[in-house]
């Protein structure tokens, strides 16, 4: 059974219609896995087992029918912020324990619709908020790499249990970095479409200007399998962008000779680690080799993108989350009064980030301060994606590292926020300009832990952005599980 993890959705599909396996024995298989490993991985918070052997009997049947469906019986994971119908989603914050959504998210449904099976939540930063899922308020997630190591987050539990072989693939959401960085650190494939390609109803926001939804999978056709799924216009979402939707997987194993890589030279900072830069770069010399050709690209407003970003990204952060208050779902630490209650549920209910973000942000927004702090970021938002503009006049897509380290180690950021906050310096500007961006497994550092490259795609260019990752990913053999996951022990 090992070489199910080796296997994309497509094969499994293949198996599953054929009857060479059942989607229960599937499903089986990845539950048995999870209790297995994930004690020590820490991946999930809520194993849905018997709704996923629900769902995988309901599968088979349909398949027994000779119907179609792009997940038929394929067993998934999903962050724990996206509301699913009669399922706990708690965004791994104490203040959302116990509630219960009541329908389904736009995109729970659409994998719903394509019979996908939902194996359980995965773990994240408290309300999306942090690089290493050191937030949750559960539990800490551990890099399937190194147990000493982070995950990354905010998707890290997406990440870990993707590239654990936990899950055929995940979904994870991206605010600043979110599914990018994750899967860097743990060696998967991540995708962070453009802004409004994918419709957010029914995922719990944090920044409702920056959020984006994407997959975590192990290869590059899953990705581009997922991608075709949750794409799309929704009425629901007045951000969502109505556009055609392409065949991605029709875009894989295209030739890539011709297309012009942006370097940008504001990316080249001290702080990167030796090991980060020289696999990045082999990585790019392997498209210039295969008949790419690299342009040094400037995006000069990139120094501000961190501070831009937690204005911005706390600000709407703050009233979003203002609805957490309990009154109507939750949480609820009665009092004197109702400013007494809302004071005890928050105290109680919100983590330390979490309340950190939420001051930061009422107070950029507060009178006397707007003008001096929101508006200013908002203003150089639009500086930033102009850069992005003119840099995309010179070349087709833009590469550069994930991550400026590697994973760090579990706790060795959580007193220094600051720290922490740049472990996403090239990622937050890509959500700042509404990109799409996706990482690529391209290596390991000395001490065995993955290297993530960026894609950098222009406007609704996602299907280029598959094409080019497929050709580094079919001509080099990056490892995707480690060896201690894949049932040898």
């Amino acid at each position: 059974m090992e070489t199910l993890l080796d296997l994309n959705i497509s094969q499994l599909r293949e198996l599953l219609k054929k009857g060479e396996i059942s989607s229960v024995e599937l499903t089986r298989f990845y539950l048995d896995r999870i209790k297995r490993y994930d004690n020590e991985l820490g991946s999930y918070i809520n194993i849905t087992e018997d709704i996923a052997m629900d769902m995988a009997k309901r599968a088979d049947a349909r398949i027994a029918k000779g119907e179609e469906g792009r997940l038929l019986g394929v067993p998934l994971g999903i962050k724990d912020n996206f509301c699913a119908k009669e399922i706990e989603t708690t965004c791994a914050s104490q203040i959302l324990r116990g509630f219960i959504p009541l329908y389904d998210a736009t995109i729970i449904k659409r994998l719903k619709d394509e019979g996908f099976v939902h194996l359980g939540r995965l773990n994240m930063d408290e309300f999306a908020m942090g690089s290493s899922t050191e937030n949750s308020s559960f539990q800490i997630t551990k890099n399937p790499w190194n147990t000493e190591y982070i995950p990354g987050g905010s998707s890290g539990g997406s990440a870990a249990a993707t590239a654990s072989g936990l899950c055929v693939a995940s979904l994870g959401t991206d605010t600043g970095g979110s599914i990018r960085q994750p899967a860097s650190l743990c060696g998967a494939v991540g995708m962070k479409p453009t802004y409004g390609r994918v419709s957010r109803y029914g995922v719990i926001a944090l920044a409702s200007s920056l959020d984006q939804i994407g997959p975590i999978t192990r290869n590059v056709s899953d990705c581009a399998t997922l991608m075709g799924i949750i794409s799309g216009y929704d009425s629901m979402d007045s951000t969502s962008f109505n556009h055609n939707v392409p065949d991605y997987s029709a875009y894989l194993g295209r030739d890539i000779k011709g297309v012009r890589i942006g370097i940008p030279k504001e990316y080249n900072i001290e702080g990167i680690e030796p090991d980060v830069k020289k696999t990045v770069d082999n990585a790019i010399s392997f498209y210039e080799k295969n008949g790419a050709s690299i342009v040094e690209v400037s995006l000069p407003h990139t120094e501000y993108a961190v501070a831009v970003f937690y204005v911005i990204c706390t600000a709407e952060a703050s009233s979003n989350l203002a609805r957490f208050d309990g009154v109507k779902y939750g949480l609820r630490i009665n009092g004197k009064d109702i400013i007494d209650m809302y004071k005890k549920t928050r105290r109680k209910g919100f983590g330390k980030e979490v309340k950190r973000r939420i001051i930061l942000g009422t107070y950029v927004l507060s009178s006397g301060y707007y003008d001096a702090y929101y508006r200013k970021a908002s203003q150089v938002r639009t500086l930033i994606r102009r850069d992005f503009e003119e840099a995309f006049k010179r070349c087709d897509i833009i590469m550069t590292p994930v991550s400026p380290t590697t994973a760090f180690k579990v706790g060795e950021k959580m007193k220094d926020p600051l720290a922490m906050y740049l472990s996403d310096i090239f990622t937050i500007p890509v959500n700042l300009a509404g990109l799409p961006g996706m990482s690529l497994p391209c290596g390991f550092n000395g001490a065995g832990l993955p290297i993530g490259l960026q894609i950098i795609g222009q406007p609704l260019d996602e299907a280029r952005m598959l094409q080019i990752a497929y050709a580094f990913e079919t001509q080099n053999n990056v490892k995707k599980i480690p060896d201690k996951y894949r049932n040898k022990d």
